[in-house]
């Protein structure tokens, strides 16, 4: 199981991984209601590397880039079931709308990113990751399953 870790504690649980020669891959998100297009995304980022960072947008973010109503669950819950799945180490909530300045902080070998981008170019923390030396790769299926959609068929319902 992994760990839910507080921001400032992040890069010094990571060092000693590093120094170990461990990869370390960071994915991100919303993940508001899990499905399995996040699992499958989740676990084609943890086959990257030797372990698995995944950053979690707080509900500031959430609403600012989805909307009234989201996010359906709180930040604290949603990184408690990420943390629950098989692929991930480490959950860390993060502020703001990119976690930009959290890739600049913990430098991670691999920043992983859904096939919906369509080439790593178009990832915009692209820049930043190569910055230190990082690779952003795209990995998942086809984005077939959207929280969006999700929350629709749900609301659709009698």
């Amino acid at each position: 199981m992994g760990e839910v870790i507080e921001r400032a504690r992040l890069a010094a649980a990571l060092a000693p991984l590093r120094r170990a020669g461990r990869r370390i891959a960071l994915a991100n998100g919303h993940f508001d209601l899990l499905h399995v297009g996040h699992l499958r995304y989740l676990a084609a980022a943890r086959a990257e590397a030797d372990v698995l960072v995944v950053a979690v947008n707080d509900d500031d973010s959430v609403t600012r880039l989805k909307g009234p109503g989201r996010p359906i669950v709180p930040a604290a819950e949603r990184a408690e079931l990420l943390a629950a799945l098989a692929p991930v180490d480490f959950v860390v909530i993060f502020e703001g709308d990119s976690p930009a300045p959290l890739i600049a902080e913990i430098e991670p070998d691999l920043h992983c990113k859904g096939t919906d981008y369509g080439s790593p170019e178009r990832v915009p923390e692209f820049d930043v990751v190569r910055a230190h030396g990082g690779r952003t790769v795209l990995v998942g299926d086809p984005k077939d399953h959207a929280t969006s959609d999700l929350i629709a068929r749900v609301r659709a319902l009698p």
